[in-house]
């Protein structure tokens, strides 16, 4: 299988197995103007199995999203056919409108127009916790 190196642009690699969709939608890179290549199930040393994304132009990323989803991502920044940058997503500290509170007490689901936030409180096992009712995200 071929897929064109980018130019310039962006590559998100090691990617945990089969999620690469997930992040494809959750960034909305559908709705973008450029090419963009899900490589699902690519052999990797690593882990085994990975995906990968190439975006073939440079945008901005929500590292927030992407540190929730995978925090062990890769994020590479290509710049005339070469690797300029390459960093990693940590989980974030607070999500803010991502993910929605399932409490049906909480206030959230009163003041629709009020912020979703997400506080993360325990890093090791990756709980994040309603900042006003304290319920745990459910996986």
């Amino acid at each position: 299988m071929n897929i064109d190196s980018i130019k310039n642009g962006i590559v998100i690699d090691h990617i945990k197995a089969k999620k690469g969709l997930e992040i494809y939608n959750a960034l909305n890179l559908g709705d973008l103007d450029c090419s963009v290549a899900i490589i699902t199930n690519a052999k990797s040393k690593k882990m085994g199995k990975k995906d990968i994304i190439k975006i073939d132009k440079s945008i901005d990323l929500d590292l927030d999203i992407l540190g929730y989803l995978d925090s062990n991502i890769t994020i590479n920044i290509i710049k005339n056919d070469e690797r300029v940058d390459k960093y990693h997503v940590e989980l974030p500290k607070e999500i803010v409108n991502t993910i929605k509170c399932k409490n049906p007490r909480c206030i959230t689901a009163q003041e629709t127009d009020l912020t979703h936030v997400f506080v993360l409180t325990d890093k090791d096992k990756k709980i994040y916790r309603c900042k006003y009712c304290e319920t745990i995200k459910e996986e």
